[in-house]
Parts: C-alpha cells; sequence; structure tokens
C-alpha cells in the first residue's frame, strides 16, 4: 500500500493525504479512467461524497499526485546538479538517486510518469513546466561536464532526454520483486550513464 506520509509529508489535512494514497493503489490496478471517485474514497475509508470536500473531481485528484511527484523529482535532480564535486560526480548522484526513488517508489511514479493524458489541459501544461525545468537541469550540467572536458557526449538535448528515460522507465517494469534491489538499481544505472556521457 501507498503510505501518504512518505510521499506527501505536506499535503494538509491528512485526509486529502489518505484519498491521494487510495488513488495511487487505485489507478495503479485499475488505471486512471478505469477508477471511480467511489473507489478512491472507499479506499480511503470514507463516503464517496467526502472526496469533494478536498478535491473537485478524480482529475483534481490525478493532477495532485502529478504535481507533487514532478516537483520532488525536479527537487532531486536540482540538488544533485548543484552539489559537491566535478559534472561526472554530480550526474553519478543525480541518477543513482533519480532512479532509485523511481524504483523505490514505483506504483506511484508510474502514476506520475505514465498518466499524462489524462490531465486536464491547464493540468498538464503545469506538469509540463516542471518536466521541461527537469530535462533542462540536466542538459546544463551534460553540458558543464562537456565543456570543462568531462563529458565526451556529442548531443546535449538528445542525452539527458535519453538518461531522463532511463530513469523514468523504472517505474514501468519495477515491482518488489524485481532485482537488484533500488539502490544498486541506482548505482548501475549511473555507471551506464557515465558510459553514455563518455565520462572520462
Amino acid at each position: 500500500m501507498t503510505d501518504p506520509q512518505d510521499l506527501w509529508p505536506d499535503v494538509r489535512p491528512d485526509a486529502a493525504k489518505r484519498l491521494m494514497a487510495a488513488a495511487v493503489d487505485a489507478f495503479a490496478d485499475r488505471g486512471f479512467h478505469a477508477t471511480t471517485t467511489r473507489d478512491i474514497a472507499t479506499a480511503a475509508g470514507m463516503s464517496p461524497a467526502a472526496l469533494y470536500v478536498h478535491f473537485p473531481s478524480k482529475a483534481a485528484v490525478l493532477f495532485a499526485i502529478s504535481r507533487t511527484g514532478h516537483e520532488r523529482a525536479l527537487a532531486m535532480v536540482e540538488t544533485a546538479a548543484a552539489g559537491p564535486g566535478d559534472a561526472a560526480a554530480r550526474m553519478r548522484v543525480l541518477v543513482a538517486r533519480f532512479t532509485t526513488w523511481h524504483a523505490t517508489r514505483h506504483r506511484v511514479a508510474r502514476i506520475v510518469q505514465y498518466e499524462l493524458h489524462a490531465l486536464r489541459p491547464a493540468d498538464f501544461d503545469v506538469v509540463a513546466d516542471l518536466r521541461r525545468r527537469t530535462e533542462r537541469a540536466v542538459r546544463d550540467l551534460i553540458a558543464e561536464g562537456a565543456a570543462a572536458g568531462v563529458f565526451t557526449a556529442p548531443d546535449t538535448p538528445t542525452a539527458a532526454r535519453a538518461i531522463l528515460s532511463l530513469c523514468v522507465d523504472v517505474a514501468r517494469w519495477y515491482t518488489p520483486e524485481s532485482k537488484p534491489d533500488p539502490g544498486t538499481l541506482g548505482e548501475r544505472y549511473a555507471e551506464l550513464v557515465m558510459a553514455m556521457l563518455g565520462a572520462r
């Protein structure tokens, strides 16, 4: 089951967090379109009408999940990119953390990354901006490394998209039974990215 305290420590009230957690599990099991507001409320231990106290619609719940997930991803990437060491050391940390997060929290990450088509247009624009900022942070780090002679990848935008796609796709296939464990997978993906970037 999804742990609301782990994923949304700043969301208030607790009932809203419970509804978001229930929605993640329902969307993961049934898909967004097959899930009803009754399914979400019932899984959260509430009456169907209770959902509307906190969210105007099922789509609004999805947006809350997607927005907070993308905000966390952006913060994670920007923090790693601004950390200590040269560009290669920071990229290793970025990839390892980003991959590990998508493996450890694969259920919510799957909703965040693969239910974008179900967002309302205005909500999609908000999330798309967060995704652009995340890609820009990765692209800027690659460009910094290339300028310093640390990376030799010839196409920075394509490399940035490839790195993010590699990390994000973990959420699609990872399960609690998957091997290796999330931390080890993050380290191995970091090694793959170093090779991809031609790190010296």
